[in-house]
């Protein structure tokens, strides 16, 4: 992701707690999608990780 997206993991993973304070899940892949470039699946991803460490 690192070389597809120009930004280490950790910078995405911070993007994703942002927006998880006010945005639903879906809001946030579709803003990860929209703003960044960024793929459904790797969106998906750092969305559902962000929230299971949040969570836990």
């Amino acid at each position: 992701m690192e070389k597809n997206y120009g930004r280490p993991i950790q910078d995405w993973l911070d993007i994703a707690a942002e927006q998880l304070d006010t945005k639903k899940h879906m809001e946030v892949v579709e803003y990860l999608k929209s703003e960044y470039g960024m793929g459904h699946g790797h969106a998906q991803a750092i969305v559902g990780y962000t929230k299971a460490k949040l969570a836990g």
